[in-house]
């Protein structure tokens, strides 16, 4: 089954390189849009696998969402890193999830610009193009921390620079992508050692929680005891080296 929602990304994704201009719509919050290609993005792939899995739910960025069930349920994101999409920066991905009672046991991220497909199965590893990926074993003085600005939430941004702050003075150094699922990846595969962000939603970070998962990384979503993918939360992963100091310095910081 993983093996055929890739393919069915793979498509998906030849819509975001064939999109030559892609009409622009405001959504609610700050700095909030979403574009025709997010769309068509979003119905192939929901049109596909229903196909795939007749009777599937699906919970996606682009719709109107019921609340998550215990049902097999598709967690989409068709354009994660939709600014960086509009400004052809070319760091955005296609994220899904295949979750059963709540919790993702099949994933995989295709990112169309570098063809880079991560995927992982629950309790199988996680892979980069089908090579196995495990996370760094960097230790945190020298950590790489990705991290993300909530820019729709305007009451984190205080919280969120405070504790980016604090990680620049005490690990290795700061990266943005603009791309949560990126983000994820990276740190999955030893590119960065850390990544967080106070706010995000369950399409932002249901795939790459599972392939941090699987490559051998932590994951906590803020203020749960488990991955939790029902509505926005906040979140961290990273590797085990890392993860002691880096929930220090959010509880410091007034983040959890």
């Amino acid at each position: 089954m993983l093996s055929n929602i890739c393919e069915i990304m793979k498509k998906a994704g030849n819509i975001i390189l064939n999109a030559s201009f892609s009409p622009i719509h405001e959504k609610e919050g700050h700095f909030n849009f979403v574009t025709d290609t997010d769309v068509a993005v979003q119905d192939f792939l929901k049109g596909a696998f229903s196909s795939l899995c007749p009777g599937v739910l699906f919970f996606s960025e682009e719709q109107e969402n019921q609340a998550l069930t215990d049902a097999p349920t598709f967690v989409i994101d068709p354009i994660d890193g939709t600014i960086n999409f509009m400004r052809d920066r070319r760091q955005s991905a296609i994220s899904v999830a295949y979750l059963i009672n709540k919790q993702p046991i099949l994933a995989a991220v295709w990112q169309p610009y570098t063809g880079e497909m991560f995927t992982a199965e629950k309790g199988k590893g996680a892979f980069l193009n089908g090579a196995p990926i495990h996370v760094s074993d960097t230790p945190f003085e020298k950590a790489l921390v990705s991290f993300g600005t909530s820019p729709y939430d305007a009451e984190l941004a205080r919280r969120t620079m405070k504790c980016a702050q604090a990680f620049l003075l005490q690990a290795g150094d700061l990266r943005r992508t603009g791309s949560a699922c990126v983000d994820l990846c990276d740190v999955a595969c030893g590119r960065s050692d850390l990544f967080f962000e106070l706010r995000l939603r369950p399409w932002d970070v249901a795939a790459g929680s599972l392939i941090v998962q699987e490559a051998g990384g932590i994951y906590r979503s803020l203020g749960h005891d488990t991955p939790y993918f029902d509505d926005a939360c906040g979140m961290i992963c990273g590797n085990p080296h890392c993860m002691e100091r880096a929930l220090r310095i959010l509880s410091e910081n007034s983040a959890i």
